[in-house]
């Protein structure tokens, strides 16, 4: 009987896709058809984007032809709705709003923060990957986790400890690996080499352990542990990768089948994440067997295990949580970061003016590490890092549910149990927020007689806002400061192919399909 049904589902889901593929098609063939006939160029034709409901399938003909470049498709059809909102359906009873409003923004992330807690439907999709910890879970157990780390992040130590890693990180591997790259005309990808760099240093911060990712592109010894360390980033990347497709297929819940006979991508996640948890648990176990001192150190795992939890799964949850933080944000927000600069060259000269400044000012050599205090006088560098990531914000989207119905300030009405997106991609490129010039990559609209002044959170949510703003907001801002000074005043950065822009990857966070491959070259 369940070999049965499961065989009718299958044969259900097949009819399914033979409708939307005819009507995908047809719509493709009548808009050829009437391109054909048009006499007009596509620059003078061009009208605003229509999000369109069709019976039954919702807006999903539209998600699928646009999915390969939804982050450009929602930002064009919330550019055309007066609000900034729009409401869509999908097949299965999903019902949704999706916002670039700053207004609404605020007001699902603190006014009504209560009626917009993650949901049921957010964190099963990514369970298997992050668990209950504190990026994927609601109620008590976010709160017991955002209460122990917002004050361990408060913590001295732990912002010392965080300095000392990215320091020796910089001084030991990234900057020997550039100066040898920059003897030889071969590329190489910096997004690869950011993200080795940020998983090595999230590591150590939230295990105390080094897996030694970026030394295995320079350094073929210490092989063992380093091969060890490689695999489980790749297999973490992997995992990230992998459950958020989950949040992309056409059909929902479609993976929950594939994952029920372990096949395609379900059966990749999940050897994916058994590579994951099997090095996590073994770091937790010999920590929780030194828990009387001899094996507790500065980090987030041995300030959790102090602070009385001891449940194997929990810490693991809680680590996981804030690898993929650290490790996914600092380095697809410095890999845009550095495709724009080179486009910038004045911008360029501000930042190295600005560090030659620094450098005069605390009478030190470009040999010398930077301090905490000259990474914060860093004004300039600070509104170029924001401001790219205005354009190109690590984490794009965020989800959440609502428990009551409600209705937004702009008038949008929500249902119960309707999920409701903020899409920080499109906001930080409306014009109705950021003006005639929003799509201008311009540092200075976040500087005021040469000091950097945020904007309201709620306009720029890259770290979150409300009460799950990012509590490792200023300690990204000083990894990022740091690598950017320390590499932009020794190096010049060449990108290969810089007249054709980086193809946007959607997956928990904001990658380059195909790397950033540029050269690098000393500077005088």
């Amino acid at each position: 009987m369940s070999l049965l049904f499961s065989i009718q589902s299958l044969l259900s889901l097949f009819a399914f896709f033979i409708i939307i593929c005819y009507l995908y098609f047809s719509n493709n063939n009548n808009n050829n058809n009437n391109k054909s006939k048009s006499t007009k160029s596509t620059t003078t034709s061009t009208s605003s984007p229509i999000l369109r409901n069709y019976p039954l399938l919702g807006t999903l003909p539209q998600f699928i032809q646009n999915r390969h470049r939804f982050l450009d498709w929602a930002t064009e059809i919330l550019a055309s709705s007066p609000t900034n909102t729009l409401t869509f359906c999908r097949p299965g009873g999903i019902r949704g709003v999706s916002t670039a409003n700053p207004l609404v923004i605020e007001y699902i992330l603190k006014t009504n923060f209560r009626n917009y807690p993650k949901g049921p439907r957010f964190t099963s999709y990514l369970h298997d990957f992050l668990g209950q910890g504190i990026f994927n879970s609601d109620s008590h157990l976010w709160k017991l986790q955002r209460k122990t780390a917002s004050f361990e992040f408060n913590t001295k130590s732990l912002r010392n400890f965080a300095a000392d890693n990215v320091e020796f990180e910089l001084q030991s591997r990234l900057l020997p690996l550039l100066h040898n790259s920059s003897h030889t005309p071969t590329p190489i990808d910096l997004q690869d080499l950011l993200e080795r760099f940020a998983f090595d240093n999230v590591c150590k911060l939230a295990f105390n352990v080094d897996p030694k990712c970026l030394s295995l592109s320079s350094q073929h010894s210490e092989k063992n542990h380093s091969v060890v360390g490689a695999e489980f980033m790749q297999a973490f990347e992997d995992a990230a990768m992998l459950s958020a497709g989950r949040f992309m297929y056409a059909v929902p819940n479609l993976w929950r089948l594939k994952k029920r006979f372990n096949i395609g991508s379900e059966n990749r996640l999940r050897e994916s994440i058994k590579t994951v948890h099997d090095f996590a648990d073994r770091i937790i176990r010999s920590r929780l067997v030194g828990r009387d001192g001899s094996g507790l150190g500065s980090d987030l795992l041995s300030r959790f295990i102090t602070n009385g939890h001891d449940s194997p799964e929990f810490l693991r949850d809680i680590v996981i949580s804030f690898i993929l933080a650290g490790r996914d944000t600092t380095s697809s927000a410095l890999s845009w970061f550095f495709w724009v600069l080179a486009s910038r060259p004045d911008v360029e000269r501000s930042i190295l003016e600005e560090l030659e400044g620094v450098r005069v000012r605390y009478g030190k050599c470009v040999r010398d590490a930077y301090s905490l205090e000259e990474l914060r006088e860093m004004n300039y560098l600070h509104a170029a890092i924001t401001e790219s990531m205005r354009l190109y914000p690590p984490v794009p989207m965020d989800e959440k549910e609502s428990l009551e119905e409600d209705v937004l300030p702009d008038g949008t009405f929500v249902g119960k149990g309707w999920f409701v997106s903020y899409n920080t991609y499109a906001t930080g490129r409306m014009e109705s927020v950021w003006g005639k010039d929003c799509m201008v990559f311009v540092p200075e609209r976040w500087l005021e007689n040469g000091m950097f002044r945020a904007e309201n959170a709620f306009q720029y949510p890259i770290f979150h806002a409300g009460p799950r703003i990012c509590l490792g907001k200023d300690m990204a801002y000083i990894q990022m400061k740091a690598i950017a000074a320390s590499v932009i005043e020794r190096f010049v950065v060449e990108i290969v192919e810089k007249d054709k822009p980086p193809t946007p990857l959607l997956s928990l966070t904001l990658r380059m399909k195909e790397g950033l491959m540029v050269r690098v070259k000393k500077r005088c």
